[in-house]
């Protein structure tokens, strides 16, 4: 069965569901430290859980994908998600929420490794099996599981105050987005994921640039998520606004981001992968200095916005430049893990920076530590995420031997030599009378 002609939709849900718990962790841990009888440290234990689960799921699944089958492992991942999250929702048991956050956080996990794996294959598609273009570029396909996944948070973000208190809402919305999401895996059939032939070798190829990648973006989402575990305290704490004010601040800020993940397809691989991971790196490690520092709301919103506005063009960069290392895909899933395992440990890191040192000097320690973290990014990304040169096309022609000339073909000729060979003695063979031997 030959690659996909059109958009591997399926794979964009699938990264959309698997994404959506980490983009709402901020409201999740908010509900619960407010709707059950939980200081605001467990119920960040708590999300934190959830996210190590997750990571947990991709470390164990990158190499899996391809084996059990991605329709099978999504619908696995999907049907964790669903009970786990579902389970969390309506009860109000603490125990049952930390199973339920649990079980889910491996769900989402899942799921997330079968879009990672599928998307990377996208690039692996053979040539001519599919268009040039969106179809078969990872990066692309990236940014629209972003761009899903960014548009569904914010208008979460603006429903969910709406609906009234309780903890509830946000892992009833996790367990109802893998619901929807179900029906499409019908289709992974029709994806790279699942159609491809075998590519590559059981062993992980470039070894030194995935682990490379794979620290940094650990640390680089861990600071990410350290400013944003303390962004609202920063805001009603040192820059003196109301909470209306700050929750339009985050708004804005979102909506930024889907202007940055817009941007990002747009681009393409223009600029090829290195200049917009480092370079984007350095501007946001800026933008965190200068929101840590926010004394007012010009500053504090003129940091947020920008740096979400740039967070999700970079990692979609990463995350192509991941997929570029392996197409089956596992570097992708591992890539991914670490950056969970930097979600998870981000708002304690910046609890704990900002109670010990303030906001200010927190923020400084996480920018020099992203100006750190940009160099082997973007060496990784010199060596192995060139800008693709121009692509030649070979035809192979079958000649029917006697209908050209000799005279036309480009063959060069080559003297035969006759070499004597001696023919070993043949014993005469006995000669058997087919008559009756009564005869």
């Amino acid at each position: 069965m030959s690659a996909p002609r059109t958009l591997p939709w399926p794979l964009v849900a699938l990264f959309t569901a698997g994404y959506l718990a980490p983009y709402l962790l901020p409201t999740t841990v908010g509900r619960l430290d407010s709707g059950l009888p939980l200081t605001a440290t467990q119920a960040g234990a708590i999300g934190s859980a959830l996210l190590l689960s997750s990571a947990t799921a991709g470390f164990l699944l990158a190499s899996r994908v391809d084996r059990t089958g991605p329709r099978t492992l999504a619908r696995a991942g999907l049907a964790l998600a669903f009970l786990g999250y579902g389970a969390a929702a309506v009860t109000a048991s603490v125990p049952a929420v930390v199973a339920g956050a649990v079980v889910g956080g491996f769900g989402s996990g899942t799921v997330t490794a079968v879009a990672a794996s599928g998307i990377a294959a996208v690039g692996a598609a053979p040539a001519g099996a599919a268009p040039r273009g969106w179809a078969n570029d990872p990066h692309r396909v990236t940014t629209l599981g972003l761009l899903g996944v960014s548009a569904l948070a914010g208008a979460l973000y603006l429903t969910i105050p709406h609906l009234g208190p309780g903890h509830g809402l946000p892992p009833a919305a996790l367990a109802l987005t893998a619901l929807a999401v179900w029906p499409l895996t019908g289709r992974l059939s029709a994806c790279p994921a699942a159609t491809r032939a075998a590519v590559g070798h059981d062993r992980l190829p470039h070894p030194r640039a995935g682990l490379l990648l794979a620290a940094a973006l650990a640390f680089w989402s861990l600071a990410q998520n350290s400013l944003w575990g303390v962004s609202g305290r920063i805001g009603l704490d040192q820059a003196h606004l109301g909470e209306v004010t700050v929750g339009a601040v985050f708004a804005v800020a979102l909506g930024a981001g889907l202007l940055g993940v817009v941007g990002a397809g747009a681009l393409g691989r223009r600029l090829g992968r290195a200049v917009p991971i480092g370079a984007g790196t350095v501007l946001i490690a800026g933008c965190i200095a200068l929101s840590a520092a926010a004394t007012d709301l010009r500053a504090f919103a003129a940091g947020e916005i920008a740096w979400n506005l740039l967070y999700p063009v970079v990692l979609s960069y990463v995350i192509a430049l991941a997929a570029s290392l392996d197409p089956r895909g596992r570097w992708t899933v591992l890539v991914g893990s670490a950056s969970s395992l930097g979600t998870a440990a981000g708002p304690l890191t910046g609890s704990v920076l900002a109670d010990r040192a303030g906001f200010p000097a927190m923020g400084g320690v996480l920018a020099a530590g992203l100006l750190l973290v940009a160099v082997p990014m973007t060496a990784v990304a010199l060596r192995h995420g060139r800008r693709p040169g121009p692509v030649r096309e070979f035809a192979v022609v079958e000649i029917p031997v006697g209908e050209v000339p000799a005279r036309e073909l480009p063959v060069r000729q080559i003297p035969v030599v006759e070499l004597p060979v001696e023919t070993p003695a043949v014993p005469a063979q006995r000669a058997y009378d087919t008559a009756s031997p009564n005869s």
